[in-house]
């Protein structure tokens, strides 16, 4: 069953919240952080992205992490930062467009994650993984919180809701037109009343953070290592999340661009591909409407593309994901892409930046060709992960992003 426990959060002024308020770390190129910060020295991603801060320097280097943590302590001395005085739970809304999602931040448990009771269901990159654990580690914090989802609980989401009726302590816009509001949930009674609630919850299921969960749980196995006296009560045995119920997750494509067509020509890339898809050009750009439809970009235009019959398998539920079908009836046995988690020569795009962008980045001729997906649904997610089975690298994005620099989790 699902632990959840308060925390006392590291969060901004109540003037300064959307000037610290920024996207995931991991969302942007160091140039993208570079611009989105310039001039705003309150931004968070001088925590998140410090190597904004020193140009030119290895961004995986002793240097940044030591920069990300010196910030954190700048904006803890100036007061741009202030710690709660008690542990609270914290009532997280985004509206963007029709798309509402409320959630509670929390801390999770590190033996949650461990046991199985949070689902995975994407492997992590080694690189990106130690990168997060060393991050951790220096700041001596969780600055980010992971996105998870649960089977949608009533009681729960009737006594969010309520507490989302109060006046909020947040409650502004972003640029991309995204509403972010918190309240804080400080009553012991309700606090009591959520904590139990989630302690019924069987599964909870990451929807966005695999790096950061298994960097949070690394990070507390070094620290019990390290630590003689260790009791399991200490913080950082627990990492930050945001928990939304998953009938308010909303999930996006995420596209493939390639950058070259593996020696083939195009006549010779078509021909293959036909063997495995029924290709029909088209006149405008395609954005699947239902699964097994993929719409792909090349020189300069669209085409539909419907796998074969017996391509793959339907009554695998790993195979027939469309994520599925594109890796191994094509990128893999056409474009040469074996192993999509560290190839270099592919790029996944997220569906928030649309069909536009699949055009300006084949347009450009830094890739050659690109492919449009229909979305993951949750169903699929969380089947996949009680299953105990692994979905391909990038099969899901989740918008909108959670903002980070609302909250921050102190390990100590």
């Amino acid at each position: 069953m699902a632990f959840i426990k308060p925390f006392k959060a590291l969060r901004p002024k109540i003037n300064l919240a959307e000037k610290v308020a920024a996207l995931p770390y991991d969302v942007m190129s160091t140039g993208e952080a570079m611009q989105m910060a310039a001039e705003n020295p309150c931004s968070f991603l001088h925590i998140s992205r410090p190597e904004i801060d020193l140009p030119g320097v290895d961004i995986y280097s002793d240097p940044v992490y030591r920069k990300g943590q010196e910030n954190l302590s700048r904006f803890v001395a100036e007061a741009i930062l202030e710690q709660d005085g008690e542990e609270c739970y914290y009532v997280y809304r985004q509206k963007m467009g029709d798309i509402v999602q409320t959630g509670l931040v929390v801390c999770a448990g590190v033996d949650d994650y461990q046991d199985g009771t949070i689902k995975k269901h994407e492997l992590t990159r080694a690189d990106k993984e130690e990168d997060r654990v060393r991050h951790i580690d220096f700041l001596d914090a969780n600055d980010e919180p992971v996105f998870y989802t649960y089977r949608n609980h009533p009681e729960i989401s009737s006594l969010v809701g309520k507490v989302a009726t109060a006046t909020p302590v947040y409650d502004f816009t972003t640029d991309d037109g995204v509403s972010h509001t918190l309240w804080v949930i400080d009553d012991r009674q309700k606090i009591a009343e959520l904590t139990a609630l989630f302690a019924v919850i069987p599964t909870l299921y990451v929807a966005d953070g695999h790096h950061r969960s298994a960097a949070a749980s690394r990070v507390r196995d070094m620290r019990k290592a390290a630590n003689p006296g260790h009791s399991g009560k200490e913080e950082y045995n627990y990492f930050l999340t945001v928990i939304f119920p998953d009938n308010e997750m909303n999930i996006m494509p995420y596209n493939r661009v390639v950058k070259d067509l593996n020696g083939l020509s195009i006549t010779e890339f078509m021909a293959r591909l036909a063997e495995k898809f029924e290709i029909s050009p088209l006149n405008s750009p395609l954005k699947p409407v239902h699964s097994h439809q993929f719409g792909m970009y090349l020189s300069g235009k669209w085409y539909e593309l419907l796998p074969r019959e017996g391509s793959f398998s339907e009554d695998d539920a790993v195979v027939r994901l469309d994520v599925s079908i594109l890796q191994n009836n094509l990128l893999s046995p056409i474009l040469g892409i074996r192993n999509p988690r560290t190839d270099q020569r592919i790029q996944f795009v997220g569906g928030i930046r649309g069909l536009d962008e699949l055009v300006r980045m084949v347009d450009s001729g830094e890739y050659e060709v690109a492919f449009a997906l229909y979305p993951t649904s949750m169903k699929e997610l969380m089947e996949l992960a009680d299953a105990d089975k692994i979905m391909p690298p990038k099969s899901t994005w989740f918008e909108p992003k959670l903002r980070s620099g609302l909250f921050v989790h102190l390990l100590k």
